[in-house]
C-alpha cells in the first residue's frame, strides 16, 4: 500500500480490516506507519487464512499461539466470524501494538478468547499449543535498518519463518512470501518433519515497506539467483498450514512451488 492510500486510510478512520476499526484519536497516535504495521490487505488475507485453515478445523479444547500478533486485527476479525472457542495467545515486542491490540480485545469482549504478551516469544518458554499461527516478518535487507526494523526477516527474508518451522509445533500456519526464498523455506520445513497439508494464495502489490529501496533492492538481488518470484505487478503472499509428516494425509509442497514460483 502506498502513502497516498495509507492517507486516505487515516483521514477516514479505518485502521485495518473492514470489520476493525478504532477511533480517530487512537490512529492518529498509533498508526504511524513506522510504529504500528499497517496493510489491510495483507492483514485480511491472514485474516480468512486463519478462520479456513485453522479456526474451521480445529477442536475447542485445541491451543493456538501467535508470534507477532500486531494490532492483533486479524485474529480479532477471525475470531468474529468463527464458533471456534479455542484460546489463542498472541505474543508482540512492539508495546503501541500490543496496547491497540489488548484494547480492541475488550472492546469485542474477546478477553477470554484472545490473550497478548507483549514479551519476546523466543526469550519466553515455549508457549504449549497446537497450533502456531503468524504472519512473520518476511522483508529481506542486509541488515534491520530499514523504516520498520521489526518487519525484517533477514537477508533472504525467511530467517524468521524457519526458526519459527525449527519449533515443532504439531501445525504451523505461516504466511510465506513469493520474493523471500519461498523454495528454500518449503525445503526447510520438508527437511524438519513437515508436509504442506492445506494453502492459500493472493497476489499482492508492493507497498510501503517493501517499496524501500533497500529492501527492493535485495529483493532484485534475490531475483537474480532464484530466490524471489514476482512480476512488475504483484507478488504472491501465501497462508500455508505445515503438518507434521505423519499426522497429513497429503502433502502439496510442489503444488505450492509451482504457484509460488510462477512469476
Amino acid at each position: 500500500m502506498d502513502l497516498s492510500t495509507f492517507s486516505a486510510y487515516r483521514q477516514h478512520g479505518v485502521i485495518t480490516l473492514k470489520e476493525i476499526l478504532i477511533s480517530p484519536q487512537e490512529s492518529a497516535q498509533f498508526y504511524s506507519p513506522n510504529k504500528v504495521f499497517f496493510c489491510p490487505e495483507e492483514s485480511q488475507f491472514y485474516s480468512h487464512c486463519l478462520e479456513r485453515l485453522v479456526l474451521r478445523n480445529c477442536i475447542s479444547s485445541e491451543r493456538v499461539v501467535e508470534f507477532g500478533c500486531g494490532d492483533g486485527s486479524p485474529v480479532i476479525s477471525a475470531l468474529l466470524r468463527t464458533p471456534s472457542s479455542s484460546s489463542i495467545h498472541g505474543y508482540d515486542l512492539n508495546p503501541d501494538a500490543c496496547k491497540v491490540a489488548k484494547s480492541r480485545i475488550e472492546q469485542y469482549k474477546l478477553c477470554s478468547r484472545y490473550v497478548i504478551h507483549n514479551q519476546s516469544f523466543f526469550e519466553s518458554p515455549k508457549p504449549e499449543a497446537e497450533y502456531l499461527i503468524a504472519n512473520p516478518p518476511y522483508l529481506p535487507a542486509p541488515d534491520k535498518n530499514i523504516l520498520m526494523p521489526l518487519l525484517h526477516g533477514g537477508t533472504d527474508g525467511s530467517a524468521l519463518t524457519k526458526r519459527l518451522l525449527s519449533l515443532d509445533y504439531d501445525n504451523a500456519l505461516l504466511m510465506i512470501s513469493s520474493y523471500s526464498n519461498p523454495v528454500e523455506t518449503v525445503n526447510y520445513a520438508v527437511a524438519q518433519g513437515y508436509a504442506v497439508a492445506d494453502f492459500m494464495v493472493s497476489p499482492l502489490k508492493f507497498g510501503y515497506y517493501s517499496s524501500e529501496p533497500k529492501v527492493e533492492n535485495t529483493i532484485l538481488e534475490l531475483r537474480k539467483h532464484q530466490k524471489a518470484f514476482y512480476s512488475d505487478n504483484v507478488y504472491f503472499l501465501a497462508g500455508v498450514l505445515f503438518k507434521k509428516r505423519q499426522e497429513s494425509l497429503v502433502d502439496l509442497s510442489t503444488e505450492l512451488l509451482q504457484v509460488m514460483t510462477a512469476l
